[in-house]
């Protein structure tokens, strides 16, 4: 019910900017966009609207807010509002952001520009800045703070209380102390909630957790994500190779893992950027999409070379050309759902080498089945169409061999993409349903020219 009010009133405060931008007023505009609204909201409102409006949106928003907006913006809109700003602009703005989000956003900027923001900061920003931007944003050393609280194993609670009454704040999502030794080697994370409660004369040593592993700094952000999941973290420590403490990797940061994982899913199955703007410029969306398109037109093409080598056969029985892409579409829908559960599979590390004959006999026997079922109903239907009897055997056939292929390949493909490093949500869909087709028309077309030969 609290999601559905939310809901109605962002398209309420939408609808009142709309008409107080349609009408000018746009001192009325600035007391909503300024006069209570989250920044995520203000983020919402920009992606929502076409580029003009959020030009004009962006400029009324106070600039004490900007830096906070800009953290919940895609990629693309963000890009462009940080390239309206100068160095010092940029650092006045993002002065107040975590190491991990000011990384994130200085990965947008050319490398001159970088320089010159870090250049602007005090020596420990800059060093901790630095050690972010050192690793791929895509491991958990491009994801991590380096903004902890850490302390001794040897030292009372009562220490450490007094020790945490000292800091004005702690950092954000902090439910747990990391326990470091001398040569800041992890050791252990010492609870807020085991803290709390625990006996004021006992030393951090007795009431910490050693059970906590921590994350490799090199490790994938996907498979961070899945830990994060497995273990329902909050935060967790990084350490380097020799154990030594880099850092901490905090759920609001995985959360955006896991929601640009399902966006490039999502986007990459029609050839489309995670960070694809809703509102982007005609050409900027033409030139995006003419690749794709590019690439399906040699699919295409080499699909209609092959039902161009059985022409004869389809002059001579017309009812082929009405049929044959019953058996390319079976074909390729079969496959379709193979290849999403086999991605998906990979993603969530359920899928290995161990697994992967049983979901590969699985896979076949399922879909020769569903072929097998199919190839009857097409078939009949079929026969009753044209009441001609080789064509129900000619379609049946190959409606079980297209359907088994696609399972096989549904199946293999994502594990060989992801071994020559191609993104399996990209590729995968079109060299899938190229093979459906091409063995579906084949199989049809070949069948059909050696029964009415």
């Amino acid at each position: 019910m609290t999601d559905i009010l939310e809901k109605s009133q962002a398209r309420q405060r939408l609808r009142s900017l709309s008409e107080a931008l349609d009408s000018g007023a746009l001192k009325q505009v600035s007391r909503i966009l300024n006069g209570g609204l989250s920044p995520s909201d203000i983020a919402h409102l920009l992606e929502s609207s076409p580029p003009r409006q959020r030009t004009l949106l962006w400029n009324l928003v106070d600039k004490k807010y900007e830096g906070d907006v800009l953290q919940y913006l895609g990629d693309d809109i963000r890009a462009y509002f940080l390239s309206q700003l100068n160095a010092q602009e940029l650092a006045h703005i993002l002065e107040d952001f975590e190491s991990d989000d000011l990384a994130d956003l200085l990965q947008q900027l050319p490398d001159t520009v970088i320089q010159e923001v870090l250049n602007t900061m005090d020596d420990q920003d800059r060093q901790r800045v630095e050690e972010v931007l050192s690793y791929p944003e895509d491991t958990a050393g491009g994801l991590m703070n380096t903004d902890t609280i850490t302390v001794r194993p040897d030292i009372s609670i009562d220490v450490v209380l007094r020790y945490l009454r000292r800091h004005r704040n702690l950092p954000t999502m902090t439910d747990s102390l990391i326990v470091v030794n001398r040569r800041d080697e992890f050791i252990g994370t010492l609870p807020i909630t085991r803290l709390l409660v625990s006996n004021p004369t006992a030393t951090v040593r007795e009431v910490m957790d050693t059970e906590i592993e921590p994350i490799p700094v090199g490790l994938p952000d996907t498979k961070v994500a899945t830990l994060f999941e497995r273990y329902d973290l909050i935060s967790a420590p990084v350490v380097d190779e020799q154990g030594k403490l880099l850092g901490r990797i905090t759920i609001d940061d995985v959360v955006d893992v896991i929601r640009d994982d399902a966006d490039h899913s999502l986007m990459s199955m029609a050839g489309l950027d995670e960070d694809e703007d809703t509102f982007a410029p005609v050409w900027k969306t033409t030139r995006r999409r003419a690749v794709w398109l590019g690439i399906n037109v040699v699919t295409a093409f080499t699909s209609a070379s092959v039902i161009g080598m059985f022409e004869e056969t389809i002059q001579q029985v017309v009812a082929l050309a009405v049929l044959m892409p019953i058996v390319a579409s079976m074909g390729g829908i079969a496959g379709s759902q193979t290849l999403t559960l086999m991605i998906r599979g990979i993603a969530v590390g359920q899928v290995s080498g161990d697994n992967i004959k049983w979901l590969l006999n699985r896979e076949f026997l399922a879909t020769a089945m569903n072929g097998v079922l199919f190839a009857l109903v097409v078939s009949g239907a079929a026969v009753a169409w044209f009441g001609d009897l080789t064509i129900g055997l000619v379609i049946a056939l190959a409606l079980v061999i297209n359907l088994t292929l696609a399972s096989v390949v549904g199946t293999l493909l994502p594990l060989v993409l992801k071994k020559l490093n191609i993104d399996p949500a990209l590729a995968g869909g079109v060299i899938l349903l190229t093979t459906t087709d091409v063995v579906g028309f084949l199989s049809f077309l070949g069948l059909a020219t050696y029964f009415y030969a």
